[in-house]
Formats: C-alpha cells, sequence, structure tokens
C-alpha cells in the first residue's frame, strides 16, 4: 500500500498464473488430504444449509432465521474443537427489538497465543421471482462445477469454508493452541442493524489478533484475491407525494402531477448523461487500478449487446472509487393492477455506494439536498429507512496479512491479487473501531460468475476446494507461528 487512501493492486503478469513460491504451512500434506476427504461431506452440509430459506428481510418468515442458525451451531458443535457454541440475539441499535439470531462459538488461546476471529453470515438475500431462477431458489443444484442456489456463494459458502477448515485443522492439529472465535451472523442482508451491539455485548470473546471475514469474492476461478478496499453504503425509502388522495387520470390529467410523474423527473437528476452520479458532495477516492477490459465487464455483468456502459474513466475507477446510486425498489401499482389513476403517492428504495473515505453520514446529507433541491412541481419527500454503511481500506503491512497471502498461494498455486470491491461490507467499520489492533482479513469464496444478490447464484466448487484449503493453510500457519 502506497498510502492509507492509495492500495497498490498487484496482478499476476498478463496471462500468466505463476506458481506460488511460498513455503507450505506446516501439516500442508495432512490437511490437504482431510480438505480433501471431507470435501463430499462439505459441499452436502452446504447444501443442506441453502434449503433453509434464511431472509432476514422483515418482509419474510423470521423462524426460518432461527432455523438456520440452529443448523450452523450444530454444524460448529460437531467439530469438536470449541468449549461454548451458543445462538444469541442482541437489540438493535435503538433499543426497539432484538436483532436476528448469531451463532457464537469460542476456544479460548493458550497463554501467549493468538486469536482469530472467523466471521460469515448464514442469512440470504430474497431469492426474487421464482421465473427468473433456472433452477428453484431454495434447492441446490448442481450443473458441472457450479453448485446453484440463494446462499449457495454468499454466504453460506463462506459459513461452510470456516467449518471445512475447521475439521480439517483439527485432523492435522488435534488440540491447537491458537485461540478461534467464529461469529456467525444473521442480518448481514439486513443492515447488520444489532451488530453494535453483538460486538458490545460479546465483546470479550470476540476480540482477536486477526479476523477473517469470508465475504467477498476472487479475481476469477484461477486467481485468489484479498480484498483491501471496500466502498460504503447509504440506503434509504424515499416517499415522494404530491396528492391527498387519488384521482381520475382522465379527468385531471396534464393539468395535475402524478407521483409518478415527479418521482421520475427527480430521480433523473442523480445522473448526468452518461450515467455518472450527478450529485454534489459524493467524493471519488484516488485508488490506483488494473486494466479491465469492457468485454470483460460485458461478459461479467451480463451487459446487453447494443447497451453501453455508464460513467466516465477506468471502468474498475467506476466500480471500487467512485460513487453509485441504484434505485432498487419502487412500490406503486403494477401493471396487471394498473388503473387509469393519478397516483398519489410513490416509495422508491434508493441504494448508494460511497467511495473509500468518504463519511458515510455525510454522503447521505449530500444526496438528501440534492434531492430536496431538485424536487419537481413541489413534491413532498419524505426519507424513511436511513441506513449507513461505512467504507474500508485495508492495512496490509501486518504479519498476518503475508500469511494469507502465503496460504492462498499454497492452496491455489497461484500468487493473490488484491482487489478492490464495488460493493460493501459495512459491519468491517464496526470491528476496526472495537478491535483496532486487529488485522482485518477479507477473503472469499465467489468468482465474477458467482451472481451474488442475483437470480441464478451459484458457486464454483473448485474456488470453494481452494478457499477453504486456503483458510486451513492460514490457521495451520498461526498455530505454527504460536509454536515457535
Amino acid at each position: 500500500m502506497t498510502d492509507a487512501s492509495t492500495p497498490e493492486i498487484v496482478l499476476p503478469p498478463d496471462g500468466a498464473h505463476p506458481t506460488a513460491p511460498a513455503a507450505s504451512s506446516p501439516n500442508a500434506a495432512a490437511l490437504r488430504d482431510a480438505v480433501d476427504a471431507g470435501f463430499p461431506s462439505t459441499v452436502a452440509d452446504l447444501a443442506r444449509l441453502v434449503r433453509i430459506p434464511s431472509v432476514s428481510w422483515p418482509a419474510f418468515d423470521p423462524a426460518h432465521v432461527a432455523e438456520s442458525a440452529d443448523a450452523v451451531a450444530g454444524l460448529l458443535r460437531g467439530i469438536g474443537l470449541f468449549e461454548t457454541v451458543e445462538v444469541h440475539r442482541a437489540p438493535v441499535e435503538d433499543g426497539s427489538e432484538l436483532g436476528q439470531p448469531a451463532v457464537l462459538a469460542h476456544r479460548p488461546a493458550r497463554p501467549g497465543h493468538p486469536t482469530v476471529l472467523l466471521y460469515a453470515h448464514h442469512d440470504v438475500q430474497p431469492p426474487g421471482a421464482d421465473e427468473d431462477w433456472d433452477t428453484p431458489p431454495f434447492e441446490p443444484t448442481q450443473r458441472g462445477d457450479r453448485l446453484h442456489g440463494r446462499g449457495a456463494a454468499d454466504d453460506k459458502a463462506g459459513v461452510m469454508a470456516h467449518v471445512a477448515a475447521l475439521r480439517a485443522l483439527a485432523e492435522a492439529v488435534p488440540e491447537p493452541s491458537i485461540g478461534i472465535s467464529v461469529f456467525i451472523e444473521g442480518e448481514e442482508e439486513w443492515a447488520s442493524r444489532s451488530f453494535v451491539n453483538f460486538l458490545a455485548e460479546h465483546r470479550d470473546v470476540l476480540e482477536a489478533d486477526a479476523i477473517i471475514v469470508a465475504d467477498s469474492t476472487n479475481w476469477d476461478v484461477r486467481t485468489p484475491a484479498l480484498t483491501v478496499a471496500l466502498r460504503g453504503a447509504v440506503a434509504f425509502n424515499l416517499r415522494i407525494e404530491t396528492l391527498a388522495h387519488a384521482s381520475h387520470s382522465g379527468m385531471f390529467g396534464g393539468a395535475v402531477p402524478d407521483a409518478m410523474l415527479a418521482a421520475i423527473r427527480l430521480l433523473g437528476t442523480l445522473w448526468d448523461d452518461d450515467g455518472a452520479v450527478a450529485v454534489d458532495g459524493l467524493s471519488t477516492a484516488p485508488l490506483d487500478v488494473p486494466p479491465y477490459a469492457e468485454a470483460q465487464l460485458r461478459s461479467e455483468a451480463g451487459l446487453l449487446d447494443g447497451v453501453a456502459p455508464i460513467g466516465r474513466g477506468e471502468i474498475l475507477a467506476r466500480i471500487w472509487a467512485q460513487p453509485a446510486i441504484t434505485i432498487t425498489g419502487i412500490d406503486a401499482p403494477d401493471v396487471a393492477n394498473a388503473s387509469n389513476t393519478l397516483l398519489p403517492a410513490v416509495r422508491v428504495r434508493v441504494s448508494a455506494r460511497i467511495a473509500p473515505g468518504q463519511d458515510a453520514s455525510d454522503a447521505f446529507e449530500a444526496i438528501r439536498r440534492h434531492l430536496e433541491a431538485n424536487a419537481s412541481f413541489g413534491a413532498r419527500l419524505a426519507f424513511e429507512d436511513v441506513d449507513r454503511g461505512q467504507a474500508f481500506l485495508v492495512d496490509t503491512d501486518g504479519r498476518a496479512v503475508a500469511e494469507m497471502r502465503a496460504a492462498l498461494a499454497e492452496a491455489w498455486a497461484v500468487e493473490p491479487v488484491d482487489i478492490g470491491v464495488g460493493g460493501s461490507i459495512p459491519f468491517i467499520a464496526e470491528l476496526v473501531r472495537e478491535f483496532p489492533r486487529a488485522e482485518i482479513l477479507v477473503t472469499g469464496v465467489e468468482d465474477p460468475d458467482s451472481r451474488a444478490h442475483s437470480p441464478n447464484e451459484s458457486l464454483h466448487l473448485g474456488v470453494f476446494k481452494r478457499a477453504v484449503l486456503a483458510e486451513a493453510s492460514f490457521l495451520d500457519r498461526l498455530e505454527g507461528r504460536a509454536a515457535d
């Protein structure tokens, strides 16, 4: 890293995937054998988790999230390493209710030995429309080398990467000296609303020297990655009102502005003509990014022929270092129920990604000012359910980062890449605040074709297996370092 705001992105030579020269972990052969032998069971356990529709959003049955937490707790108890494995719920930030159930497992370190905290989340995004899926979203289906299903990649594969790596470690090192804590959250996909209180309530168990967040991606199916830069997030519901009640569109249309007209005109001001965000006060981070061809963007994002990319500058700078705003939902009558009516109110969900280095609250205020200044026809605006998540830059100079890079190189036989990610993991900033001395390692089980949050989400099983082996190797290296 060149300085606090400009991570150096390290890529393998064009067209080359060199064999890694890194030294093996102390129990490399035993770990590889254990991962290989246990992999069918690992995939079967993952499939059982995918079958549980653990959507944490308020409109979905919370019993499924509780069922998922119990299943994860059972998997962790079955490893035999932990003194305690418990399911907990902490209050949300305003104290109005309890958050979704999370799983917490702990094995204390022997005196003088380090502790590692393994994080993932067992809740998932809503599946969307069944007709958009090629296979049922909660029926895990293997097609070629990919396992399809909601949560198969994000992030139940992260959960199982931890479980499988610990199983392998338990076989190779039955009584490890390092401390191991596992925190499997239950509401990451719904703003981690109880996360801060959960950290406060369980700080003594969660405090660690290194924290692995298994919730990111890899450069491709052959090249592993460490995520070193993440955009922040701001999301809110925007209610736009123009009428006290609905009116006949034929009788009053052309003289009275309906809420949909006001919404369309207002939302259109958020972007300029080339699709770049046009909100004063949103910043761009000065990140150095590698080349990334438009053809690769088209392939990985599914951009249709004839549809142009949006924004300006290097493609990865647009994704990693610039703000983005997306309208992810609209509450209005669907086409099947559309009547000849002027709508009095429309509600939309605004989702913004914020460049590293900008405070999420400042970004929200910039967006609010823009919307209030550009409301057409005097439409009334209300801002509801505001969520904020801070961006993050990793300090890559620590010992644990070096050990993880070596473990990735060993497992993949390819040197890892440092990447930025356009998405957000806002709670990482909370981990940094609570545990400032811990090294944060953001690893991934996904690849560019995983389609997390989208229909036909899938996990490349080769990537998954190498991710398991890399984490097991890292734990073994940590144990070996402790023995030195």
